[in-house]
């Protein structure tokens, strides 16, 4: 390692290894909570689907033809993004005829691809 990466790498850790033992009892049990919660962030993390998700608190809803056109695929390709979307309970969707109509599952995921498109435009 050169002088130049030991120096960052100190900067960015403690120089001695301590912990404040109380503290690491009461976080650590809670850790278990985010069980099942990084999926969300999997499936969002995929750019097709962001873009759906992020059309989606655009417009309150939108027919598969619509996010093809929108993310310029197949219907077949948006239908499978938004299934999977619905599947991880991100997204629903009603059928009218023969259209099927998506939108956000609630305001929580409106929140967190706002939240997320607000934070990455951000000035530092």
């Amino acid at each position: 390692m050169t002088n130049q990466n030991m120096n960052a790498k100190s900067t960015e850790t403690c120089d001695t290894f301590c912990y404040d033992e109380e503290v690491v009892q009461r976080v650590q049990p809670k850790m278990d909570e985010v069980l099942g919660v990084e999926l969300i962030f999997k499936a969002l993390s995929d750019a097709t689907r962001l873009k759906i998700a992020y059309a989606l608190t655009l417009e309150k809803e939108l027919c598969v033809c619509d996010v093809a056109n929108i993310i310029q695929s197949t219907t077949a390709t948006a239908s499978h993004h938004l299934r999977l979307l619905r599947n991880m309970k991100l997204a629903k969707y009603r059928k009218e005829g023969k259209m099927v109509f998506y939108s956000l599952a609630d305001e929580h995921v409106h929140q967190l691809v706002s939240i997320a498109m607000a934070h990455a435009y951000e000035e530092e």
